[in-house]
């Protein structure tokens, strides 16, 4: 008889996760916290809900490349992002919302405090939003956006990402992070991945090319699956 599953409620693993100061990206040195963090008793409308089975998305929401067009398509490498939202024994989040932002082809954000020399898209907005469907899969087709220098150091330089949010059953769970695509030689060299101390930690952030789910003569795909806490989780953005 086989042994009956784990339920055992796993918390987080603050060592799994990078420190909060960690000096080789400038930012932390400024904002983590100086004294004891303080644990605060989750309550019901943070273990709940909320319900967005009946949120209203527009037709183009989850597709970048027609929600902001107005002239023509954008310009950058096609691709389709997909995977399934899982919690932490492996059961699917159906309903949920999944919301992405990004640069574009070029590396620029569409954001006004954004001040890189590439020029902005102006059929690329960067945005999109979809609700899981029964099983806990989510899609989006947009573009590969662009590495980009930020001012960490004399010349970092940002891995090709996209940042996700995904709210899980409940507020408690609502997990922030970003998506780094396989084979890229910068993920290794990016100051905010360096924070992060364990290899499958940081394997658990980039989306494998899948080539059966790209479209043919169109874009190819990458799969990202989210795991939203527990033994298996998707790590969290440091940033």
């Amino acid at each position: 008889m086989a042994a009956p599953p784990n339920r055992r409620f796993v918390i987080r693993d603050r060592n799994w996760h990078p420190p909060a100061y960690a000096p080789g990206y400038k930012t932390t040195v400024a904002r983590s916290p100086h004294q004891a963090l303080v644990s605060i008793p989750q309550t019901e409308s943070e273990t709940v809900g909320p319900d967005f089975s009946r949120l209203p998305l527009g037709e183009h929401d989850n597709d970048l490349l027609l929600n902001f067009r107005h002239d023509g398509l954008p310009i950058g490498e096609r691709i389709v992002m997909f995977g399934r939202v899982m919690d932490q024994y492996g059961k699917p989040v159906p309903g949920t919302l999944v919301e992405i932002w990004q640069a574009n082809a070029g590396g620029r954000y569409r954001h006004r405090k954004d001040s890189y020399i590439a020029p902005l898209d102006p059929n690329f907005g960067g945005v999109g939003r979809t609700v899981t469907d029964r099983d806990g899969y989510y899609q989006f087709r947009t573009l590969k956006p662009g590495p980009y220098p930020w001012p960490n150091g004399p010349n970092d330089w940002r891995p090709s990402h996209i940042h996700v949010s995904i709210m899980g059953p409940s507020i408690a769970t609502r997990l922030i992070t970003q998506t780094y695509f396989e084979g890229d030689p910068l993920i290794s060299q990016c100051p905010i991945v360096r924070t992060i101390r364990d290899p499958e930690a940081v394997k658990s952030l980039i989306a494998p090319l899948d080539r059966d789910m790209g479209n043919p003569m169109d874009c190819l795909a990458y799969r990202f699956d989210i795991v939203l806490r527990g033994e298996q989780r998707t790590f969290f953005e440091n940033c």
